[in-house]
């Protein structure tokens, strides 16, 4: 418990570094990719493009459909976002509303960005699809992304001290 505690902290203390060096436009900073800021804010330790985090994530960490703070919200590859995203859920507002913070989004390439509404707009209310804050009009965007669900950020399943194959665990399961 400790340990997720000190981990949490680290987490949260290095995203609100990040976060502050984000609105500032200069060569000088860096360039942020979603699944960069995704493994450094959540501390989920998973590797490669975000089209492939949701399959990477159902052998090694909990899956499902139902937001938690901290969680990561797989983006399914679609469209112009072929490679897929992930955002890291910052606040759960109600069961079809939370806000996330991601980075190399729309029209803030490069950059991080805070507490972005995203709206489940799917017709089960699974979190298959979802609408995302467009800021520039101040408004949901009219674009429907596809969503796998979301990775929670609990430790690696351990097997002997190494991570295992299993079936996917739904949220809410042991």
């Amino acid at each position: 418990m400790i340990k997720r505690l000190k981990a949490a902290a680290v987490a949260a203390t290095l995203g609100f570094f990040v976060l502050g060096m984000a609105p500032a436009a200069n060569a000088g900073e860096p360039y942020w990719q979603c699944v960069t800021f995704a493994r450094m804010f959540s501390g989920i330790q998973i590797f490669g493009d975000a089209h492939t985090w949701w399959s990477q994530a159902r052998d090694h960490y909990r899956t499902g459909h139902r937001p938690e703070t901290g969680a990561v919200l797989s983006f399914a590859s679609s469209g112009r976002m072929r490679l897929g995203h992930v955002a890291v859920v910052s606040e759960v507002l109600t069961d079809r509303v939370i806000r996330v913070t991601h980075a190399n989004w729309g029209g803030s390439r490069g950059k991080v960005e805070e507490n972005v509404t995203v709206v489940d707009v799917s017709d089960s209310n699974d979190w298959s699809a979802v609408k995302v804050w467009y800021n520039p009009i101040h408004d949901l965007g009219t674009s429907v992304y596809p969503v796998n669900g979301f990775i929670y950020a609990d430790a690696p399943r351990p097997q002997g001290g190494m991570l295992m194959a299993s079936a996917p665990v739904e949220a809410g399961q042991p």
